[in-house]
């Protein structure tokens, strides 16, 4: 069986949930926090690098940009009913406003796992014809794994999920080796594996190591030192492989993500992440 036909045999089962009144991007509440400065087209290219890593391009439909625009200034609603409207080419800023209004914003239980549905939907739908879409691949496998969080990491293992996540990263990774968020994805998918199942049966039934998982970690924030999520998830990860006996390290790194200066919205909610941790 290929990696396709596993990807929409294991997928079908998540996906099957009705939709939920609040969907729409009308709807949506807006982020707890202000953006750290409102940021015009100009300065968004200007930052693509740093927002996006060195594996994607900047747009150059002027539309799209002013999507990518409303997103990295917060307005997520307006950001995902732009890339709706925009079609196929609009389908990456589509599911990264859902996902990311899903998984950090959306106040209610019900919306938040249905919008990420929606996002896995998707991003499977797209890779049926466009296999090597990195987008896709990648907003696959967030969209899974944060699912599988908010309802059970143990049953989604259960279900054959957390194959079909690994998979999905190691495919995105084989087709580019420096996507930083990735790495972070895939280390974090091996230390919450292993938190939940233990090293033996995390090694033997899903091929999960810590050694990988830190490994993975340590080149992410190689490939983008300025990612405030990548810290934090470095850091939950060390927690749940090592337990307290590496708290001063975990306690460093959400400092140090606490301490990146947020050049756009999703960067200032994760900042704002790192200071709840250290106050926890």
């Amino acid at each position: 069986m290929t990696f396709l036909a596993r990807t929409a045999s294991l997928a079908l089962p998540l996906l099957s949930g009705a939709d939920v009144l609040g969907m729409r991007p009308e709807a949506w509440v807006r982020p707890p926090v202000a953006a750290p400065r409102q940021l015009s087209p100009d300065q968004v290219l200007a930052l693509w690098p740093r927002l996006h890593g060195s594996t994607s391009r900047p747009p150059s439909d002027t539309d799209l940009l002013e999507g990518w625009t409303a997103y990295h200034n917060g307005e997520f609603s307006l950001a995902a009913t732009r890339g709706e409207a925009l079609g196929e080419k609009g389908l990456a800023l589509l599911n990264q406003a859902t996902a990311i209004h899903a998984n950090y914003v959306e106040p209610r239980e019900a919306t938040r796992l249905a919008l990420l549905r929606q996002v896995a939907g998707r991003a499977q739908s797209q890779l049926l014809a466009h296999p090597d879409d990195a987008s896709a691949l990648y907003w696959l496998a967030y969209a899974l794994g944060r699912h599988a969080q908010a309802v059970s990491v143990a049953r989604a293992l259960a279900q054959g999920l957390g194959s079909q996540i690994k998979l999905t990263l190691e495919q995105l990774l084989a087709l580019q080796p420096d996507h930083a968020d990735a790495h972070f994805a895939l280390g974090a998918f091996h230390a919450e594996v292993i938190d939940k199942v233990g090293p033996l049966v995390g090694r033997m039934t899903y091929g999960v190591r810590a050694e990988t998982a830190e490994a993975l970690f340590r080149r992410g924030l190689v490939l983008n030192p300025h990612s405030a999520s990548g810290h934090i998830e470095c850091a939950r990860a060390l927690l749940a492989l090592h337990g307290e006996t590496h708290i001063d390290e975990a306690t460093k790194l959400y400092e140090r993500a606490a301490a990146i200066e947020p050049a756009d919205t999703r960067e200032r909610l994760d900042q704002e992440l790192a200071r709840l941790g250290l106050r926890d």
